[in-house]
């Protein structure tokens, strides 16, 4: 079978709320790691033969075809098509999905998938609380979803309490993994282990000029007694401020080759995309997929979790990557080993992208062979996809 290949990939790091990328552009932020990929990979922009971008928020800066918009910005010739996907917070890696399926059909040999998303500019439900400003109806208002699902708020805020009530996660277990998340990032910087996926955005701060490479919402002062003072979100919940993601500004892109390019331009690759599949769940849990996604990928391909060297699960809420790990019997000391969105945020359409880049380096770094990438999505669906480490 025809395979696909990662040449590259890169990440801004993550802005915090209304910090410093919260006046860049979505499109100028998606230029910069597209740029990135270019000029790192020495490729005649000409060559690439499509920029496909995740992106949930689809309405003012991120509307009008966003990723068309990220190409326009960029390096690349106007020539080059761009289509947006939204598999809510998995478009970064459904984009990437589409990409190697695209190049494993033989169709097309060299795409730049990926995502951004300024949350700050675009915050997190805007086209429903713009439509509801307008009048408008809401996808729920229709009669066949309310008929199949009478009275059910469908709430990711609910999901991650249900799933930490269903897979046996206490508060003690999200507590004390919101704290690490932010330990494992910074030792994941004292490590310059984010070197090769962070490039730099100049910004201008207060009047000056500033390069932006850190992870903003990264807190090095964290401390546990802190976290277990919180109160819940909810009343009676067990999720806090801490077990749930931070919002995020930010963009990552991924080069996808197929083997063709690879000889025809002499890429080395440094990983291979072993597999991949997307589920859908059930909508009231919200959150659930990545389970049913990763059981399904595994035994699509007849490995075992043991098999799988590291494990990146987006900490949208901390009960979705634990309650994960207990499902699955899976290993914790694999699992989202450099920190995750607790500790530095979840820029929605780019975190599938950011978050294969962070896998594909780590195996490098460990001499793992395969990893997994699943994320859950809105509504319960869910993307899971093995690479396999090619730098061995």
């Amino acid at each position: 079978m025809a395979a696909a290949y990662i040449v590259d990939a890169v990440r801004t790091a993550g802005g915090r709320r209304n910090g410093r990328l919260s006046q860049v552009s979505p499109a100028d932020l998606g230029a910069v790691v597209v740029n990135a990929l270019l000029k790192r990979n020495d490729v005649d922009p000409a060559l690439i033969e499509d920029v496909i971008f995740g992106c949930v928020s689809q309405i003012g800066p991120q509307t009008f075809n966003v990723a068309r918009t990220v190409v326009l910005a960029s390096d690349l010739p106007i020539e080059v098509p761009g289509v947006t996907v939204d598999r809510q917070c998995g478009s970064g890696q459904q984009a990437i999905h589409f990409a190697a399926q695209a190049v494993m059909s033989g169709n097309q040999d060299m795409i730049i998938a990926g995502g951004v998303e300024n949350m700050s500019m675009t915050p997190i439900g805007s086209p429903l609380l713009v439509a509801a400003k307008a009048g408008m109806r809401t996808p729920f208002d229709g009669a066949a979803i309310s008929a199949r699902y009478p009275g059910v708020e469908f709430s990711q805020f609910v999901g991650a309490e249900r799933m930490a009530t269903k897979y046996g996660v206490s508060r003690d277990d999200l507590d004390t993994f919101a704290y690490q998340s932010h330990m494992k990032g910074a030792a994941a910087y004292d490590d310059n282990r984010f070197d090769r996926e962070i490039v730099p955005v100049n910004v201008e701060v207060e009047g000056e000029q500033v390069v932006h490479n850190v992870d903003e919402g990264l807190r090095r002062s964290a401390s546990l007694e802190a976290i277990q003072g919180l109160e819940p979100l909810q009343e009676g919940g067990l999720i806090t401020a801490a077990s749930a993601s931070q919002i995020c500004d930010g963009s990552a892109a991924v080069l996808v080759v197929s083997e063709r390019a690879l000889k025809q331009y002499g890429f080395t690759p440094l990983a291979k995309i072993h597999d991949m599949t997307v589920v859908g769940s059930d909508p009231t849990m919200v959150l659930e997929g990545p389970i049913p996604a990763s059981q399904k990928i595994l035994q699509r391909t007849g490995l075992k979790i043991e098999d799988i060297g590291l494990y990146e699960v987006n900490e949208a809420f901390g009960s979705v990557p634990l309650a994960w790990k207990n499902a699955l019997g899976a290993d914790l000391n694999r699992l989202n080993v450099n920190g995750g969105a607790q500790a530095l945020g979840h820029p929605l359409g780019a975190t599938g992208a950011k978050l294969m880049g962070t896998l594909t380096y780590e195996l490098i770094r460990r001499k793992e062979r395969y990893g997994l990438l699943s994320i859950c999505e809105g509504l319960g669906t869910a993307n899971a996809t093995i690479i396999e480490n090619l730098q061995i």
